[in-house]
């Protein structure tokens, strides 16, 4: 089973890029499960018509209440079939003010661990799509217990998505030495500077020691896509970008050479890289 997770600043697209890669794999005949890990629990909006599905940790919370027994809670009161038969979970987080969001992600993902979903479910492919907030290592469990083993950092030609992107690689680095995580590579959400993106961001992707997978373009069709609670093959699916997912599907599964990445250490290096880039 492949664990594929994709990382990136708030804001940046992860969920859209998340949910359009779940449906070009399930289009490619794999039975795929995507991990909402965000207390937001929007990641699978896309897939399941814009509906905001109960989370793991809600529905366990509830049916420890009820049932006073944590093991009341079953696959089929936190496993929900989306579009396609794509299967989606929310992890959800703590309640309001207690614990951390980050801890509640591991929580989850035990759970379905314990509950046997990924073999019950005969799942090929896992998508985790995590907070990429690096500041609490709780949103680092995944990486930490084994469960992310294929990383991709989703950026955009704006530096401060850049600057989280070169700190989410530092804690791969520190964290894949204790297992089987790398870094497989970039995903630009483009911001609408396509050549500036394109030109910095191979660069970039070399200096970590991997690649610009993939160049998803600005694009209003996406945008609408995210407003109907669909996905971009379902939407426009003879569209040119629902070939850039298709695309993005083949070239993840193909890729199959993480590696621990070699982050810019300084600051001032990753702003005159940057700089360099701008004056052209």
């Amino acid at each position: 089973m492949r664990q594929i997770a994709v990382y990136g600043k708030g804001g940046i697209g992860k969920s859209t890029i998340a949910s359009n890669l779940s449906m070009a794999l399930r289009r490619n005949g794999l039975k795929v499960m995507q991990v909402g890990c965000d207390p937001k629990r929007d990641s699978t909006r896309s897939l399941t018509g814009g509906r905001l599905i109960p989370t793991v940790l809600e529905t366990y919370r509830e049916q420890l209440r009820a049932a006073h027994d944590e093991y009341a809670i079953g696959l089929k009161d936190i496993v929900f079939t989306g579009a396609e038969g794509i299967y989606c979970v929310e992890s959800g987080g703590p309640e309001p003010g207690v614990g951390c969001a980050g801890r509640g992600v591991l929580t989850a993902i035990n759970i379905l661990r314990d509950l046997k979903a990924f073999s019950t479910y005969g799942i090929d492919v896992v998508v985790y799509d995590v907070l990429g907030d690096v500041v609490c290592g709780g949103f680092a469990q995944p990486i930490r217990e084994g469960y992310a083993r294929e990383i991709y950092l989703v950026c955009s030609g704006a530096f401060m998505s850049i600057y989280a992107a070169n700190n989410i690689a530092k804690g791969i680095r520190r964290l894949s030495r204790q297992g089987e995580t790398g870094l497989a590579g970039i995903i630009c959400n483009s911001s609408g500077d396509e050549p500036f993106e394109r030109e910095f961001l191979a660069e970039y992707a070399t200096a970590l020691g991997s690649k610009l997978i993939q160049f998803i373009p600005r694009s209003p069709v996406v945008q609408a896509c995210e407003v109907e609670g669909r996905t971009v093959l379902e939407y426009a699916p003879n569209s040119a970008e629902a070939g850039v997912f298709l695309e993005l599907a083949h070239r993840v599964m193909g890729n199959e050479s993480p590696v621990i990445p070699t982050p810019v250490e300084e600051l001032s290096d990753l702003e005159a890289m940057y700089r360099r880039h701008l004056k052209r």
